[in-house]
């Protein structure tokens, strides 16, 4: 889901009890207005945009592993370019389009504080939503009143909600490539429990803008996530990323 490898020791938990419906967030003191969880469709700064086609990756491609010394001059202003970009970004809140593996798609919206907190909010009829708090991550299932806990560290999404970064200096960088549309970088973990896993990177090469990323986890399968209607200057409301360890529901029999 969200396109994050899943970690082999992951726990099985019930999804926190609903809380009351919360009043409408509050404007900011700067006289922004907060992003709340009901602020679904999020407003953007320029027209609403369809959502993409995500670009699919060759699913028989073999990313050879490289060293820093094997980028040339220009894959390394690439990387430094999307650095810059990433390092940028305090909050961003847009729409997805998820691909799965299998070839299945599911929209949604998403909201990212940095550093560490992410949401992910699926639409019907899928009853899943993603939260990390900026030390674990949560797979919350309300139909199946389940939430399954990782460590935000052994997840690819922690490059994307990083402080700063450099990508070359920070990850293991393994491929940099650009065309005329977008600037690809590939990351590449290994773990010895999990096996490896590679996170690609697409930016936009004439807007500078986070356009997809896709994850391949140990088993070579490809989840890929494209975004949209992407806003840098909302506030979004931090009780979003809450996520909840002791109270539970008990799953209906």
């Amino acid at each position: 889901m969200a396109g994050f490898a899943t970690p082999a020791f992951s726990q099985t938990v019930p999804v926190p009890k609903p809380s009351p419906v919360p009043k409408p967030a509050p404007k900011a003191r700067d006289g922004s207005v907060q992003m709340s969880a009901q602020d679904k469709a999020p407003t953007t700064t320029g027209a609403t945009q369809t959502p993409p086609n995500p670009v699919i990756p060759d699913p028989n491609r073999n990313v050879p592993a490289n060293i820093f010394a094997t980028f040339d001059t220009n894959q390394k202003a690439q990387a430094a370019r999307v650095s810059s970009y990433l390092s940028s970004l305090q909050t961003l809140v847009g729409n997805f389009v998820q691909v799965g593996p299998d070839g299945s798609k599911t929209k949604g919206d998403f909201y990212i504080q940095k550093p560490g907190k992410v949401r992910f909010e699926y639409d019907a009829p899928s009853q899943i939503a993603i939260i990390a708090d900026g030390s674990s991550l949560a797979v919350r299932d309300t139909k199946l009143a389940t939430q399954d806990i990782y460590p935000l560290s052994q997840t690819p999404l922690r490059f994307l909600l990083s402080d700063r970064i450099d990508l070359l200096k920070d990850t293991n960088v393994v491929n940099v490539t650009a065309d005329d549309i977008y600037i690809s970088v590939t990351i590449e973990e290994k773990q010895a429990l999990i096996g490896t896993s590679r996170l690609m990177l697409m930016v936009g090469v004439k807007d500078g803008q986070l356009k997809q990323w896709t994850v391949t986890d140990p088993q070579g399968y490809d989840t890929t996530i494209a975004v949209y209607n992407l806003d840098s200057s909302k506030k979004v409301d931090p009780g979003l990323f809450k996520i909840d360890f002791t109270n539970y529901i008990t799953p209906a029999n």
